[in-house]
């Protein structure tokens, strides 16, 4: 493992599915090195960490970074920026096509000057979902579903086309077709691996998925125990250049759901009270973390429909950790069982799976909330 950088000792083998051999950048090894109570910090500032840990390169990010993060003060976070480098993109078609402009543009330059323009090529996996182009043409007979494709090919020919060349042209640059879904459904149900995989230096790095998107409600992912929010498109094509992103270090807000719901009270009666809730206690610009028994009796449906509406109570993440209702998400959404095996050793491995009960995380305030009421 001496090709890759050993921040504090933090690099440590990892057996995953099969005994498979890899490596990873420990959490638990953070910790017994001294840099502070990481097992307390909330499970959504831990996979930043990981991240910072990760790519600390001595340029972008630097030993310093760690060390604040690691040693991060719930009652008063300092006042310093992070830099948070994402596994992924994820874009929409209306905010995806100006990205992928620029990336041709950026080709055409490098050609220009005598150079190979394969040398620009996103260094994050990008997927580009094309699902605002959606009008309703025809209705009301068996081919109306039909039809409107149609037309919508027929209407949008010329950005279908440049999108198509662009999932061609560039090897990290994917698109899913019109009539799939929506962006957030198919982010849920394909997109989402919880856990990357890299071949880096002669050994395969597990470590946690992560993205920024261009849509505002790209938080429903933090449903599925993923750390993500939406952007604009100027950070989002810097994060596709292998850019971090620097957030300044969040109060974390700690949700703590006790009971169950009621016989008929809907997902949507609990995420319109927990928004009324949130907005009273202004959240903007805070990450809310999601824990306690009520929390693990939530499925993966109902979390998705709460951290969707992080913008509507203006919090930049609303984040419910992995547990075993998440693998059984990704069961039922066809994810491989080596795939969901592999998301339970490594978020074991790095002491982050599972929903928290009260008093096992240092939260900046904890807000009570009875599902029972």
């Amino acid at each position: 493992m001496s090709a890759l950088p050993n921040p504090f000792n933090s690099l440590k083998s990892f057996k995953g599915v099969k005994a498979e051999k890899g490596c990873i950048y420990s959490l638990p090894a953070l910790e017994e090195a001294g840099l502070g109570k990481i097992s307390r910090l909330p499970v959504c500032l831990r996979i930043v960490l990981e991240s910072v840990l990760r790519n600390c390169d001595g340029k972008n990010i630097n030993e310093k970074d760690i060390e604040t993060l690691a040693g991060w003060n719930p009652s008063q976070p300092a006042a310093v920026e992070i830099p948070f480098t994402v596994s992924r993109i994820v874009l929409q078609d209306f905010t995806g096509v100006p990205l992928l402009v620029d990336l041709a543009a950026m080709r055409d330059t490098v050609k220009a000057l005598g150079r190979d323009p394969n040398l620009i090529e996103p260094l994050v996996p990008v997927d580009l979902v094309i699902d605002h182009s959606v009008q309703v043409d025809r209705s009301g007979t068996a081919q109306s579903f039909l039809d409107n494709l149609n037309i919508e090919f027929e209407r949008n020919r010329e950005r279908y086309r440049f999108l198509k060349w662009g999932q061609q042209a560039f090897k990290t640059f994917s698109v899913f077709p019109p009539s799939i879904g929506i962006v957030h459904q198919i982010n849920l149900e394909y997109l989402a691996r919880l856990v990357f995989e890299r071949e880096t230096g002669g050994e395969t790095l597990c470590f946690p998925d992560t993205l920024v998107g261009t849509d505002s409600h790209t938080t429903m992912i933090n449903g599925l125990g993923v750390v993500g929010w939406g952007v604009g498109g100027i950070e989002a094509e810097a994060s596709m250049l292998g850019q971090p992103i620097s957030i300044l270090t969040p109060e974390v807000i700690g949700v703590h759901l006790s009971g169950s719901l009621l016989e008929g009270v809907t997902a949507t009666d609990l995420t319109l009270r927990i928004t009324e809730m949130l907005r009273n206690e202004k959240v903007v610009g805070k990450f809310i973390e999601y824990f306690g028994e009520g929390a693990s009796n939530l499925g993966v449906a109902d979390r998705a429909t709460i951290a969707n509406m992080a913008p509507e109570y203006g919090a930049t993440i609303g984040f419910f950790p992995v547990d075993d209702k998440t693998l059984d998400y990704l069961r039922i959404t066809g994810r491989s069982d080596d795939q969901v095996e592999r998301v339970k050793i490594f978020y074991e491995a790095q002491q982050l799976f599972g929903i928290p009960r009260l008093g096992e995380i240092d939260y900046t305030k904890v807000i009570e909330l009875d599902l029972n009421s």
